[in-house]
């Protein structure tokens, strides 16, 4: 009886409307309106406030509304893994990256699991903007750094670091910044930002810097460092290849943050789709490898 009138309130939550929930389910408005008020009788609660014009929910009605909200998706999820164990992955996958990262690091793998899954179709988006999941009809999204979206569900990929660097000939002619305040006196080549992230005695500390370029492109950057032109701040995946060549000399190192970390981040009812959580998997396995 736990079950009874549950399906029929939330649909009139949801609505603000008896007819509505019954046409939504399938029954009469007369058997919605008698499920409500006997799930109402039988939790000794008033859930909803009635007139001509709306339903509404009271303050006891909306805490009830979110748990049992959480119960039918919970019973829609777990019927869709049932389903999933005999399905094969096949469909389109519509995602969203950073687009620097998403070119180098992300669609290259996307395309190795399509070689693998040969029923999978891939839209991929790069934005450096944060992009509504919902609203875009996006099954995923890889997020780099904290997560501020709760209502999404996110699992952790890969990490990467941020290394401050510049060519010998810069070092050569400038020396080399052995503090955080000393950046003030050097030419800092800036992205997107006006100041950079560093970790001091164990806190994080973001510091103005200024320079005489500002480019949103990564690559520009990382020539115009090459170049001698200035200190850069950018990820591993930038500068990595430099730095091991000699090209570019790492600097600050004792104020480098933590590692920041990347997520896939999807909506609740993707986590259960095949090739979702196939796609997410496979991602996880291979970019958490050096």
């Amino acid at each position: 009886m736990k079950w009874d009138g549950i399906s029929e309130f939330v649909y009139v939550a949801e609505y603000e409307s008896f007819t509505q929930a019954a046409k939504k389910l399938g029954i009469s408005t007369a058997q919605v309106s008698r499920q409500v008020s006997a799930l109402e009788q039988r939790l000794n609660i008033k859930l909803l406030y009635r007139t001509t014009r709306k339903v509404t929910l009271t303050e006891e009605g909306q805490v009830f509304y979110q748990h049992c909200r959480a119960v039918l998706d919970g019973l829609d999820a777990a019927e869709q893994a049932v389903s999933n164990l005999q399905s094969k992955p096949q469909g389109m996958i519509k995602l969203t990256a950073p687009v620097t990262y998403g070119e180098r690091q992300l669609l290259p793998l996307v395309n190795d699991f399509m070689v693998h899954y040969s029923d999978i179709e891939v839209t991929a988006f790069l934005s450096n903007q944060k992009i509504d999941l919902v609203e875009g009809g996006y099954d995923l999204a890889i997020r780099i750094g904290k997560l501020s979206d709760s209502t999404m569900m996110a699992k952790k990929l890969s990490s990467r670091t941020n290394f401050v660097c510049a060519s010998p000939s810069y070092i050569e002619k400038y020396g080399i910044p052995h503090s955080l305040t000393e950046l003030v006196q050097h030419n800092c080549l800036l992205g997107t930002l006006d100041y950079w992230h560093f970790k001091e005695a164990g806190k994080e500390r973001n510091v103005r810097v200024t320079g005489t370029v500002r480019y949103n492109s990564g690559y520009s950057l990382v020539d115009a460092a090459l170049k001698g032109l200035g200190i850069v701040q950018l990820p591993d995946y930038y500068v990595q290849t430099h730095l091991e060549s000699g090209e570019l000399i790492s600097l600050l190192d004792t104020y480098r943050e933590h590692r920041e970390e990347i997520w896939a981040v999807y909506p609740h009812n993707r986590h259960l789709s095949p090739k979702i959580r196939l796609l997410v998997d496979y991602l996880m396995e291979h970019l958490s490898k050096p």
